[in-house]
């Protein structure tokens, strides 16, 4: 088991820093700007993603009455935002890839700071039946060198060297994908048991609703056109294992039972945000293929008509 969590955490190491080095060479600095620039986009998606999921992980841990570990694992998993999955669901719904993409970025570089003290601040006030306290400051500098450093330098190269940064980005992407599929693998394996008690409990449950309560809360927090919205809302649902998985072994000696209830989070998480994406991709599909004149009830000119009717 030993050997198993010494694997695990190297990977979940790799996983961090490729994921947020695939965000750097992806991004843009008009990108970056543009989500800068527009304030009140910016300011509501900081409050949708900083403040109210946070708060509403801890509220539907308290009303479900989760255990300490699924309690811990849904506080951590709601208090990271910027996961990078919420830009390829914004791909899903054919919405605003690029926006959805600056945001991931902009909200993981930011979480690295206020991950652990929002973490700290909520587990410190709610009563998980145990003693819970975080080292704020090593957590805040592990969290930050894993992932600003790396998209740092992924900006970098970006800006620098265009082409060079756009040939690595699919492999460091590639990289990001299948760590994090080995990650999730390792805490299923390592956790089995506690996963298989999960079911039937309320801890699926509330990742799932938590899920789709945060996709809501982005999608009404934003501005702009729909896809724009939704998007927003795509970037709020998924959330940031990274910071987790490093608070799990740094302040939680990586417990199974946190790590077990994690990796269910995570997967009902997917199984609520997955679906909303698809079927917003599938209705927006459908209605580029039916233009203006294809909707019901719209008139329908024959070719030829307008001369017949001049005649």
């Amino acid at each position: 088991m030993d050997t198993l969590h010494l694997v695990l955490n190297a990977v979940t190491v790799i996983f961090i820093v490729a994921t947020m080095f695939a965000a750097g060479l992806g991004a843009t600095v008009p990108a970056l700007r543009g989500v800068f620039t527009d304030v009140p986009l910016l300011l509501l998606a900081l409050a949708a993603n900083m403040v109210a999921v946070p708060l509403l992980g801890w509220g539907v841990g308290a009303l479900f009455g989760l255990p300490p570990a699924a309690f811990v694992a849904l506080v951590l998993v709601a208090s990271s935002p910027g996961g990078p999955f919420g830009a390829k669901l914004a791909m899903v719904q054919k919405g605003d890839v690029v926006g959805s993409a600056a945001m991931q970025v902009l909200l993981a570089s930011v979480g690295s700071i206020t991950f652990a003290p929002t973490v700290n601040g909520i587990l410190s006030a709610a009563d998980v039946g145990t003693n819970v306290s975080l080292d704020v400051g090593a957590l805040v500098r592990t969290v930050a060198l894993l992932q600003l450093v790396p998209f740092a330098i992924g900006l970098l190269l970006r800006h620098c060297a265009t082409a060079t940064a756009r040939s690595w980005h699919p492999t460091a992407a590639k990289v990001s994908n299948v760590t994090f599929l080995i990650v999730l693998a390792g805490m299923l394996l390592g956790t089995w048991r506690d996963v298989v008690d999960l079911l039937g409990s309320l801890t699926l449950l509330a990742g799932f609703l938590l899920t789709a309560a945060a996709f809501a809360i982005g999608t009404l927090l934003a501005t702009g056109p729909a896809e724009r919205r939704t998007s927003m809302g795509s970037v709020a649902s998924v959330r940031n294992a990274g910071p987790a998985l490093a608070a799990i072994g740094i302040a939680f000696s990586d417990q199974p039972a946190i790590l077990g209830a994690l990796a269910g989070l995570l997967l009902s998480g997917l199984a609520a945000a997955l679906p909303i994406a698809t079927v917003l991709g599938g209705r927006r599909r459908a209605s580029q293929r039916t233009g203006p004149g294809d909707r019901a009830g719209s008139p329908r000119t024959s070719p030829g008509a307008s001369e017949r009717g001049g005649e």
